[in-house]
């Protein structure tokens, strides 16, 4: 049986719950966030797992989330257990490349992953993205520019990206 960790953080955005394997971190859920949660995540992704609260593997990313929304760092660099389809991992990894205080749309991660027609599939992989701010699928927006789709909720995720866009260049953590 699998053991999944997790802890409650108190931060600007509002309560963040962290949850971490033993490969490392798997889960993070925004306040308010939309969608099936961290129950239906487990369901899916780890179905037999055993939740127990505690902070000792939840440290370093809750620490470094904190920092992120408190506008003291740029990336959260922990170890990650990433668990999603095989499409869906290959859509979290080029949201990851896109750089602190930057935007691309959901055509430009179609374009990149190689499937120049499937932006509505990045939209839908992007809504299931259980590590937001670490994949920072904030930062993807409609072909327009409009903000679409956050499962924090469209405030969040404008706040998100103000808090990039107004930071300032140098003294910031990588």
């Amino acid at each position: 049986m699998e053991i999944l960790h997790f802890a409650e953080i108190e931060s600007p955005l509002g309560r963040l719950r962290v949850v971490s394997s033993a490969r490392g971190l798997v889960y993070v859920e925004l306040p308010n966030a939309s969608g099936r949660g961290l129950a239906g995540w487990t369901k899916e992704h780890a179905p037999d797992a055993k939740l127990i609260e505690g902070w000792a593997p939840n440290r370093a990313a809750a620490q470094q989330l904190l920092e992120f929304t408190r506008g003291k760092r740029r990336s959260i660099d922990v170890s990650l257990d990433l668990r999603g389809t095989p499409f869906q991992v290959e859509v979290y990894d080029a949201v990851a490349r896109i750089p602190f205080g930057e935007k691309a749309t959901y055509s430009d991660i179609a374009k990149q992953i190689g499937r120049p027609k499937a932006n509505r599939a990045v939209g839908a992989a992007n809504s299931v993205n259980p590590l937001p701010l670490i994949i920072p699928c904030h930062r993807v927006v409609g072909a327009s520019g409009k903000l679409q789709g956050y499962a924090g909720g469209l405030a969040m995720k404008a706040r998100l990206l103000a808090l990039e866009a107004s930071a300032p260049r140098e003294g910031w953590l990588l």
